[in-house]
């Protein structure tokens, strides 16, 4: 068999499982498993869940408050952000913050406070910055934190940002959509994220926000 004729049923092959397991997990937003937690010493150190079956429409403001209480203010890149929710937030918070995302999108015409328990309007002529293309990891070089929710096709490359440039990135995974790493058979796509950023040397912080389905984050950065 020539290299090229072997390299060719490689990538055949390597399609062909891809999308064999993206089928499978497509859009997988699902509480994970505790077998799953369990069977990882990383994942394992999370404490008991407190789920909140209504809150998942508050992740963006979940996430804001859990970014704030560990994060000074600074250049935010929020990566896959669709309407920007999470950016307008950390921009009222003193960030920098930044879509990226390739569809532009406007912000929405209003949000949840949930410190103040009432609904607040965002005015027609508010923006924040936006990068209507792809993730790059050169893209990264620009900000001290990105963050990755239920993103599609970016979170081997952040990680790989954290491990090149120690970027400090936060995930919170979904599937496999366009990933060009797959799970071992039998893995979970987020036990395979945790390994993946342990093999590059990093530290990784897993945590939870309190909505029902996949909640689990990762906060993932350089040990120096």
């Amino acid at each position: 068999m020539t290299k090229r004729k072997h390299k060719r049923e490689k990538e055949q092959l390597f399609q062909a499982l891809n999308q064999q397991s993206q089928s499978s997990v497509t859009h997988n937003e699902g509480s994970v498993p505790a077998a799953v937690l369990a069977a990882s010493p990383t994942l394992a150190a999370l404490p008991e869940s407190n789920e909140l079956p209504k809150m998942k429409k508050f992740r963006f403001q979940l996430m804001h408050e859990w970014i704030m209480q560990r994060q000074p203010p600074g250049r935010a890149a929020d990566v896959g952000g669709g309407k920007g929710l999470l950016a307008y937030l950390l921009q009222q918070s003193g960030w920098e913050a930044t879509v990226i995302d390739p569809v532009n999108q406007a912000l929405p015409p209003k949000y949840k406070d949930l410190t103040l328990n009432r609904r607040v309007k965002i005015a027609p002529d508010e923006t924040v910055s936006h990068f209507t293309r792809e993730f790059a990891p050169e893209m990264a070089d620009q900000f001290d934190l990105l963050v990755s929710m239920h993103a599609h096709g970016c979170n081997i490359q952040l990680i790989d940002v954290a491990a090149t440039t120690r970027k400090n990135v936060i995930l919170l995974p979904c599937c496999i959509i366009q990933e060009p790493l797959l799970p071992e058979p039998g893995q979970h796509w987020l036990a395979c994220l945790v390994d993946y950023a342990l093999a590059k040397n990093l530290v990784v912080e897993p945590f939870r926000l309190n909505f029902r389905g996949q909640n689990i984050g990762l906060y993932i950065h350089s040990k120096f």
